[in-house]
């Protein structure tokens, strides 16, 4: 391969805007992140020539896909792209095998049929090939799906909400094959997700989009615990986002004003001392630090509180509790099942909690 990457400028105002640039490099996996009409699927789209953007490029290995300067517009039969659309689009009347069989065009009819059984031995569907559509569960239409935009031997292929349409085990499933499969592609890969956690366990790198604009790019552990502003924070979901003032730079430590509570953080000298900032703690920082006769965890940032709410999920709880003061903020915190149930915590229960000072994240203020 040549430069080994995918080039991705696009600029439009309509009918979705987008001002967006970034790069995937071959092997690498990248997901596109952002709440509903952000332009995420706009942005696969362009990539695969289903739509021309008013200005910028895409590229890939060296060839040139589109360039809007040089009125260079390649049709989507000549783009090597492989998409996934989230219904999977498989065609209701052909097998399995005929599904595949038809995105061979490419190939001689000999080889056909051979290379169409390889593609689904590759995703797991062998003996199924004589299978409709309709007689196929969710996951396996979305390993034909996957099995024909490989058939086109891409250069790049596209997911768009891939596992939307099948449940949470089948997801977990198609998950882990995802993961084994990219070992073996030798492409970029880019999905569209609105699930971050699905982001955080596939993609090398995530694209944080709103409003058609890149606020964040980088991988996804990184973004998700250190959001570049408060609207990427909020984009991203985080409860705990907080204003503040820098008290002071001290060894490897800066000092917040939250409120007249003293907050400690890693060192952030981009902020100097008397700032206002923004800033954030992932729920996953937020630890109940002692509660009957518990020893604190940590002896910092410690702040009598109240219980407010408890949601119950499989193996963890979501806990919402109520910091002592008159400002009365909410801090979002999550802790094991076993743990709650351990200690008996409700609604109500007083605790003292822990702000792990690794975990405070400062940004510019609003």
């Amino acid at each position: 391969m040549a430069d080994g990457k995918l080039s991705i400028a696009l600029k439009q105002q309509r009918p979705i805007p987008l001002d967006i640039a970034f790069e995937c490099r071959v092997g690498e996996v990248l997901a596109l992140v952002g709440p509903s009409g952000s332009g995420k699927t706009t942005i696969l789209r362009a990539i695969a020539g289903l739509c021309r953007p008013e200005r910028g490029s895409v590229s890939i290995n060296g060839q040139v896909w589109f360039d809007s300067a040089r009125n260079i517009h390649l049709p989507p039969h000549r783009r090597r792209v492989g998409l996934v659309f989230q219904n999977y689009a498989l065609f209701p009347h052909m097998t399995a095998l005929q599904n595949i069989v038809a995105a061979l065009g490419h190939r001689a009819q000999a080889e056909r049929i051979e290379r169409a059984r390889q593609l689904l031995a590759l995703v797991n569907l062998d003996g199924l090939d004589g299978r409709k559509p309709s007689e196929l569960s969710g996951g396996q239409q979305q390993r034909v799906a996957v099995a024909r935009a490989l058939a086109r031997e891409p250069e790049v292929l596209l997911l768009d909400e891939p596992f939307a349409a099948v449940d949470k085990k089948t997801r977990r499933i198609l998950y882990a094959e995802l993961s084994e499969l990219r070992r073996s592609l030798g492409m970029p890969v880019i999905f569209v997700t609105h699930d971050f956690d699905e982001a955080a366990r596939l993609a090398d790198t995530m694209c944080l989009i709103h409003h058609g604009k890149l606020l964040q790019i980088g991988a996804p552990r990184e973004v998700l615990a250190r959001p570049a502003s408060a609207l990427a924070a909020r984009v991203i979901d985080s409860r705990n986002l907080f204003k503040g003032k820098v008290i002071r730079h001290e060894g490897d430590r800066t000092w917040l004003d939250w409120n007249g509570r003293p907050v400690e953080a890693m060192r952030q000298d981009s902020f100097p001392p008397s700032a206002a900032v923004s800033w954030v703690i992932p729920a996953t920082q937020v630890i109940i630090s002692r509660t009957d006769g518990d020893a604190p965890r940590i002896t910092s940032n410690l702040f009598a509180a109240t219980i407010r709410d408890l949601a119950h999920l499989s193996e963890s709880v979501a806990v919402t509790v109520v910091v002592d003061g008159s400002d009365a903020p909410r801090l979002s915190m999550t802790l094991p099942a076993h743990y709650a149930r351990r200690k008996g915590l409700q609604p109500g229960t007083d605790i003292t909690v822990a702000l792990v000072p690794d975990g405070v994240h400062l940004m510019p203020p609003e």
